[in-house]
């Protein structure tokens, strides 16, 4: 049997959880897409044409030819969405999803936090016209 702070503890757990969830769906702007297929673990850094970042949980990687590949990382990167600028280090040539990004803060001269990457998952972008 858990002792009452233990079970007080268990609810603000639980009462986070949920909190956390509906913040996510506040936050996350990024436009609706079509999903093309089976999601990747890795892209090739040489056909990263640009990156869009969407909000603090999704960035949208156009790539060389056309395609975009949308990654929603697993928890939120706090800033990513206002500074829209990320960096990552690598030398196999590949951005994966065990990698980490790090925000660039556009307002100082420092870094803010690193983030796990998500699968990348190969999208369409939907005409929000109709």
């Amino acid at each position: 049997m858990l002792s009452r702070p233990a079970v007080l503890a268990v609810a603000v757990l639980a009462t986070a959880a949920c909190t956390a969830e509906s913040n996510r769906e506040d936050l996350v702007r990024a436009p609706a897409v079509e999903v093309l297929g089976e999601p990747v673990n890795c892209v090739l850094t040489s056909r990263i044409r640009n990156t869009d970042v969407q909000d603090d949980y999704t960035i949208d990687f156009l790539m060389v030819g056309g395609d975009v590949y949308r990654n929603t990382l697993p928890r939120r990167c706090p800033n990513l969405g206002f500074d829209e600028a990320f960096a990552y280090q690598n030398s196999t040539g590949q951005l994966c999803d065990i990698e980490l990004i790090t925000v660039i803060n556009n307002n100082s001269a420092g870094r803010g936090p690193s983030c796990s990457l998500g699968k990348f998952v190969p999208v369409r972008y939907l005409d929000e016209t109709g």
